[in-house]
């Protein structure tokens, strides 16, 4: 059965939307519906439940970048490339419409800024309704990295939120 949001869309803005989902970019694709749609106009959910849809239609996975390979060396070569010395390495919480992912960044005071190290992302928020988290492996993977990476340069490791995806945690600029 044919989603009935699909059904009003014309053939130009459905080859759009399909385009834009071969290539991974679902929050463009969101917007394209958005924009085509009448009113009223289809709220996040229903724009999603669509796309999912088109994905299956397609006979492609969801398109995602894939987590890089969290090797100390290479991330301590990132490090060592930057412009000053790191005061700590981070991980940090962060989602967006596939999910919960989190960041590895140093954390540098002279000036004070964060480099990007690695984004770790391991699966979708669907995982949640399936029981295959918490523990959440991206957490795991960040804490094991970022401390090793830490502990070589000497500087604290800061996760405040390591057990539940919190993009609103205190940083470790706070606790300074």
């Amino acid at each position: 059965m044919e989603n009935p949001l699909w059904g009003v869309l014309s053939a130009h803005v459905r080859d759009r939307i399909d385009e834009l989902l071969l290539k991974g970019h679902r929050i463009q694709a969101v917007k394209v519906i958005r924009d085509a749609a009448p009113e009223p106009l289809p709220g996040l959910p229903e724009c999603l439940d669509l796309l999912g849809e088109r994905y299956a239609a397609l006979g492609k996975p969801v398109h995602r970048a894939p987590t890089a390979p969290l090797n100390v060396d290479t991330l301590a070569a990132r490090v060592e490339a930057m412009p000053s010395r790191p005061a700590a390495i981070e991980a940090l919480w962060d989602g967006d419409t596939e999910g919960w992912c989190v960041h590895l960044v140093a954390v540098t005071t002279a000036p004070n800024t964060e480099h990007s190290l690695a984004l770790i992302r391991f699966g979708g928020d669907l995982r949640l309704f399936n029981g295959a988290v918490p523990p959440w492996p991206e957490a795991v993977a960040a804490s094991t990295v970022g401390r090793a990476l830490a502990e070589r340069f000497a500087v604290p490791f800061h996760f405040a939120s390591p057990e539940v995806p919190d993009d609103a945690a205190a940083r470790w600029w706070d606790g300074r």
